[in-house]
């Protein structure tokens, strides 16, 4: 309980630093950019429910790429900014059966990062254990990448699963 008061409190800290910066870096992945796409090409499946699992693959010049399409087509500043301070993503996390394609990729700041990456493994615990489906989890996962806001109670909500 109070765990998960403490990690409200710094997820309320950190979404109000998130939203406070220049717009030089997305807070979200670009629905056109980045829809999401679960693994196709799996190398083991994963869960009760058998979700196709892919090895994570992402090179570094589809991560270059990436990056430059993000700040090509959507007017950002991430390649003059410190590399160091931005991952590659998969919106759909490897963990929930997301792929490696270059739709499922996004260039996350720390400052987002922070905030989403407590949520992913408490969702695929809760797939391991049979208490949630492949579906529901990626649902869960993107309400909350695109709605920083909505991160604590998404975590409260799997918890209570």
């Amino acid at each position: 309980m109070i765990k998960t008061a403490l990690l409200a409190v710094v997820l309320v800290t950190q979404v109000a630093f998130a939203r406070s910066d220049s717009g030089d870096f997305p807070k979200g992945p670009n629905p056109n950019l980045t829809p999401g796409e679960t693994c196709e090409h799996a190398s083991t499946y994963r869960y009760p429910e058998r979700i196709p699992y892919c090895d994570r693959n992402v090179t570094s010049d589809l991560k270059r790429a990436i990056i430059s399409q993000y700040d090509r087509q959507l007017g950002y500043r991430i390649e003059s900014m410190q590399r160091s301070k931005f991952k590659i993503d998969h919106y759909i996390p490897l963990c929930m059966g997301g792929s490696n394609d270059a739709a499922n990729l996004w260039p996350q700041h720390e400052s987002v990062y922070t905030i989403t990456d407590p949520l992913e493994p408490i969702l695929c615990e809760k797939m391991a254990q049979g208490k949630l489906k492949q579906a529901d989890a990626i649902d869960m996962i993107r309400e909350a990448k695109n709605d920083l806001s909505k991160v604590s109670a998404i975590i409260q909500r799997a918890n209570s699963l």
